[in-house]
């Protein structure tokens, strides 16, 4: 079931992340339907900056993300990576699963509600973000 726009909150995009994202969102259409028109919507409502205007509180990819999981208060660090750099036991989640839809572009404080992979909705709050630093790899 689609989450109603009004519902969303702002979100803010680098224009790098902007760009590779609607090439992917448009790519994976075939495999994840769901997960694709969730990615696309938020690239429509996204705020776009120039890389360098976008502060570093905004989730982007690459970023260390700490959230809570409403439903069960549970808090959880990942890291936000490409399909393909995706690994459970690091914590890097993929921009094309539910939960690395819905962070992109979130700040701390900010909640988001999506379906799940099998229609449940959940809620996250996030709770920190941080940026990798310049020349590292995400870990």
């Amino acid at each position: 079931m689609p989450i109603p726009d009004s519902s969303l909150p702002p979100i803010t995009l680098c224009a790098a992340d902007a760009e590779r994202l609607r090439m992917l969102s448009s790519l994976s259409h075939r495999v994840s339907p769901e997960v694709a028109d969730f990615l696309e919507g938020e690239l429509e409502r996204a705020r776009v900056l120039p890389d360098e205007d976008v502060p570093a509180s905004f989730i982007r990819m690459g970023s260390r993300v700490r959230f809570r999981d409403d439903g069960t208060g549970l808090s959880t660090l990942v890291v936000l990576v490409y399909p393909g750099e995706e690994d459970v036991e690091r914590h890097h989640v993929s921009i094309l699963s539910p939960v690395g839809a819905a962070l992109i572009g979130l700040t701390p404080g900010q909640s988001i509600v999506f379906a799940s992979p099998h229609g449940r909705r959940r809620k996250l709050t996030i709770l920190e973000v941080e940026q990798p630093q310049a020349g590292s790899t995400a870990n």
